[in-house]
């Protein structure tokens, strides 16, 4: 195409890229000469992916667009993942070359020999996740010190984990005090925190966010889907939401955009990054049951049919008409428990191939997000305060116990009194209703309860 420059394999000139970029520019009062400034928090593979799609869509307009991310300093690379680097390196002739001309192929043969140690924001700014060693991404801007990365930048990514985020975002709120703009902040984070004192609540990311740092809600937007990290990179056709304020979402949506990322918005907050959490703590399930039937499509349906209904209650608890669980909010679903990190850390547990007792964060996956928030939504939802009519005796129960499947995980994970096998008679317990039963009970009754959220 005349007039284009290929970035990383991607065209660039004739496809609105610049267009959108000005817009945005507008938007948040830059002038000519003055770099919008973007950050990405946090380099698991979501957040190194999303900070590589940018530098690829815009990183070719240096006059306009500074895109960084930020990680720790120190976290080096083990022998055995050095070797498999460089053999990834070796089976893509055209990382290879970039490496050569960039003078940086050398430090991976030593490394591969054992004579060097590799640094995870050194082969970051090679293109290369610790948590995704097979796809390489584009070479990327790091800096390892928070403060110079975050002090002046117009948008902020959160790809930290939840557990991560208010630590961090508390450390950044003290290089902020002297700010007069206020950041947009697009969170990419899925889990939760359960606070039970003074009374039992619901705090998400963004609500972390805004919390640590001041930034008004209006300014902290969510973004989830149907997105496994390596496919999206490598071009597999993918779509997302991003949920916030009317003020930011309709120009992001637009300013993210890309011919195989496609981004619509939404204003449901508050379902969309529960059901992010959620999706999580249901996919450990999803694996677990992968594992102990052998691939069986029956059993792994009915699980589906059972977990999402128990979602769709969960998310009646905490909003009074949440978004339905259909298209990208349901295709988010599925993927997670089809593939992904969760859903492979429940197969390795049924196979006996990891235990709960190694931790939630593992080597080359990074966190497994969804044991906290498994811990956070049953300690939740198991407070007395929130009681509920049980559909068939008379009385009264914690809404945990018509989650079967929750309770199942939180014993096998949490309280770690169960084996991964017993998640099979969550399914097969002869009183178990029909999923339908639960999503009308959820709907029908006055389910709603606004203090979860910290509203009166």
């Amino acid at each position: 195409m005349v007039g284009s420059v290929h970035v990383n394999g991607s065209a660039h000139g004739g496809n609105g890229t610049e267009e959108r970029l000005d817009e945005l520019r507008r938007l948040l009062g830059k002038s000519d000469g003055d770099l919008l400034k973007i950050v990405g928090i946090g380099a698991g593979a979501w957040g190194s992916v999303f900070a590589a799609l940018l530098q690829d869509a815009y990183g070719h307009l240096r006059e306009k667009v500074q895109i960084r991310i930020w990680r720790r300093l120190g976290r080096s690379v083990d022998r055995s993942t050095a070797e498999h680097l460089f053999e990834v390196i070796n089976s893509r002739e055209d990382v290879l070359r970039r490496l050569i001309r960039r003078c940086a192929y050398l430090k991976y043969v030593e490394a591969r020999l054992g004579d060097r140690t590799l640094y995870a924001d050194e082969i970051l700014r090679d293109g290369f996740c610790l948590n995704m060693i097979d796809t390489p991404l584009c070479p990327l801007k790091v800096v390892t010190n928070l403060q110079e990365a975050v002090w002046d930048a117009d948008i902020v990514v959160n790809g930290l984990p939840s557990t991560e985020t208010r630590e961090v975002f508390e450390e950044i709120s003290k290089y902020w005090k002297e700010r007069i703009s206020v950041p947009v902040i697009i969170s990419l984070a899925k889990g939760i925190e359960a606070s039970l004192d003074p009374i039992p609540r619901i705090i998400t990311p963004t609500q972390m966010i805004s919390s640590a740092t001041g930034v008004p809600t209006e300014n902290i937007l969510y973004l989830g889907g149907p997105n496994i990290a390596s496919e999206i990179y490598n071009k597999e056709y993918a779509n997302a939401r991003i949920c916030g304020s009317n003020k930011w979402r309709k120009h992001l949506a637009k300013f993210l955009r890309q011919p195989h990322f496609i981004v619509w918005d939404n204003s449901d907050l508050v379902t969309h990054e529960v059901m992010g959490g959620l999706k999580n703590v249901y996919a450990i399930g999803a694996g677990m049951v992968a594992a102990l039937t052998n691939e069986s499509a029956t059993s792994k349906s009915v699980y589906f049919a059972h977990c999402t209904s128990e979602m769709i209650f969960i998310t009646h608890l905490l909003t009074e008409q949440p978004e339905k669980l259909a298209g990208p909010l349901l295709a988010d679903t599925y993927v997670t428990l089809l593939k992904g990190r969760n859903a492979w850390y429940g197969q390795m547990l049924a196979k006996g191939e990891l235990s709960p007792a190694m931790g939630d964060s593992i080597k080359g996956k990074g966190m497994i997000q969804g044991i906290s928030a498994i811990g956070a939504f049953f300690e939740l939802l198991s407070q007395p305060s929130l009681s509920v009519q049980h559909p068939e005796e008379n009385k009264q129960v914690a809404p945990a116990e018509l989650c079967p499947i929750l309770k199942r995980l939180y014993r096998i994970l949490i309280k770690r009194e169960l084996s991964a096998r017993d998640i099979l008679q969550a399914m097969r317990d002869e009183t178990m209703n029909d999923p339908r039963e639960r999503i009308e009970m959820a709907q029908s009754h006055a389910f709603y309860r606004p203090s979860l959220l910290g509203k009166p």
